[in-house]
């Protein structure tokens, strides 16, 4: 019986404030040359983080969609859901969802879904790291990398800041 064969091991890429924070600004540029936003939609929870800074460099208002694989923090769901309602604001705009990160595309074709049920009239997306198949009109970097982001690198336990213990395996 053939055995199946591992994926190669993915190299890590641990972003850093500086260059996340070049990053949004190359993706704002990049959104800005083609689509005029009237909204941006953030996907919750790391997608909020580029979301707003987008937002703030196009000066759109900015609202949060939470669409998770996760529950609670203990539960992980196999697929994600649309876990909030999408903002009013998207009605009869023109709006870009944002995410960090997208691989096969199943967050980000939820959230677009839940825009464009809400009445928004154009959607497009954009994401600051492109790591799969799933191609989004915008994104900052391709890479098959997993990422670490810096607001995911560290915790805060007993007023201290530790290593974000989900990430010791990456070396």
């Amino acid at each position: 019986m053939p055995t199946r064969r591992q994926p190669a091991p993915r190299e890590t890429m641990i972003v850093d404030w500086p260059f996340f924070g070049e990053l949004s600004r190359a993706l704002a540029l990049k959104v800005s040359k083609t689509f005029d936003p009237e909204v941006v939609v953030g996907v919750a929870t790391a997608g909020v983080v580029p979301g707003a800074v987008v937002a703030a460099m196009l000066d759109r208002p900015f609202h949060s969609i939470i669409v998770s694989r996760r529950y609670h923090s203990d539960t992980v769901r196999e697929t994600p859901a649309v876990l909030s309602a999408a903002p009013t604001d998207v009605l009869k705009r023109r709006v870009l969802i944002v995410d960090e990160t997208c691989n096969n595309g199943d967050t980000m074709r939820l959230a677009v879904a839940a825009i464009v049920n809400a009445g928004a009239r154009e959607v497009r997306t954009a994401v600051s790291f492109r790591t799969g198949p799933y191609v989004p009109d915008y994104f900052g970097l391709e890479t098959e990398s997993r990422i670490v982001l810096p607001w995911d690198r560290e915790q805060i336990v007993d007023g201290v800041l530790i290593p974000n213990p989900k990430y010791a395996d990456f070396g």
